[in-house]
């Protein structure tokens, strides 16, 4: 009977196939963990070893001897594990695609079998991985990573929340004293949107828009030549969200000088004019609903739905 060759945690057949993204994630005490978008709870790779107590090889080994065959007897024990709590053992991992490289999120059941196997079966003293097994197998792992990361299973509004607070938190102490930005100060557009019940999600990042569009007005007004200088700070997303891959980002923040200025344009300019056909655009896109919109804009500009940027 022949053996496959091993398959990389790259191109493991069946496990690069899922469409699947993020939707919550944290390291919590070295243990990462989180949410997929179908609801799914996962623990890192890394994150699994720290449970278990052991190096982050001997899980790359398990994982990378997979889809051999016959598979080898510590393999084969954690697949009959698997089998035993009715779960699907075919993939070790699931790989997600995420800013240009390969992100693996280990189901539930893998997890579990993993730990049960460390703590029950293998030789040693693993009172680690005891520890975690009974914590996850008391508490039940889905309430578990839910609980952790702050999902909520009968909606997104709380994550959507977390997600607005994560980013809050990562710059509000980062602008320059005498200095705005643009993030801190759109932040009632993102508010409405999330009493409203949007997923704002890490998808919907509404300070890009609107400091490309403050940025084009400042240097066309030449507003330096009134206010002064604009400078550089330090911002940082939430480690889940793409764009995090280029931290730390170095947007324009503005003289206090020029805040009147800015929300003035942002009244008169930017929320009749840009900002429905910035949101229309993220409706066509299904990364907002129509609905949780046309709060938004009734609730900044209610003559705006039923003009001509207005969405129908």
């Amino acid at each position: 009977m022949k053996t496959s060759k091993p398959a990389s945690l790259s191109t493991a057949p069946k496990q690069l196939g899922l469409k699947l993204e993020i939707a919550a994630e944290r390291e919590i005490d070295g243990v990462g963990m989180g949410v997929l978008n179908n609801g799914a709870p996962f623990l890192t790779l890394r994150g699994l070893a720290r449970m278990c107590g052991v190096d982050h090889a001997q899980i790359i080994r398990i994982t990378s001897a997979w889809q051999e065959y016959p598979a080898r007897p510590r393999e084969q024990k954690i697949k009959e594990l698997i089998r035993a709590a009715g779960a699907d053992d075919s993939i070790a991992f699931i790989a997600i695609p995420r800013a240009g490289t390969i992100y693996h999120a280990v189901p539930d059941a893998v997890c579990m079998a993993v730990l049960e196997y460390y703590a029950f079966e293998a030789k040693g003293d693993y009172g680690h991985a005891a520890k975690s097994f009974r914590t996850l197998a008391r508490k039940g792992f889905q309430e578990f990573i839910y609980s952790q990361v702050g999902w909520n299973p009968s909606g997104s509004a709380d994550i959507a929340w977390q997600q607005f607070h994560d980013r809050v938190s990562l710059v509000y102490h980062t602008v320059p004293m005498g200095y705005f930005s643009v993030f801190k100060e759109i932040a009632d557009l993102m508010v409405t949107l999330l009493r409203q019940g949007a997923s704002l999600g890490n998808k919907f990042i509404p300070d890009i828009s609107v400091g490309i569009a403050w940025a084009k007005y400042w240097n066309s007004e030449n507003l330096e030549v009134l206010y002064g200088n604009r400078i550089k700070y330090e911002h940082n997303y939430p480690n889940y969200f793409p764009q995090s891959a280029s931290n730390p980002q170095s947007p324009y923040c503005y003289p206090d000088e020029a805040l009147g200025e800015f929300r003035k344009w942002i009244r008169e300019a930017y929320i009749p004019n840009q900002m429905p056909i910035y949101l229309g655009n993220k409706v066509k896109d299904k990364e907002l609903p129509a609905s949780a919109v046309q709060a938004a804009l009734e609730a900044f500009a209610p003559n705006l739905l039923n003009g001509k940027n207005g969405l129908k």
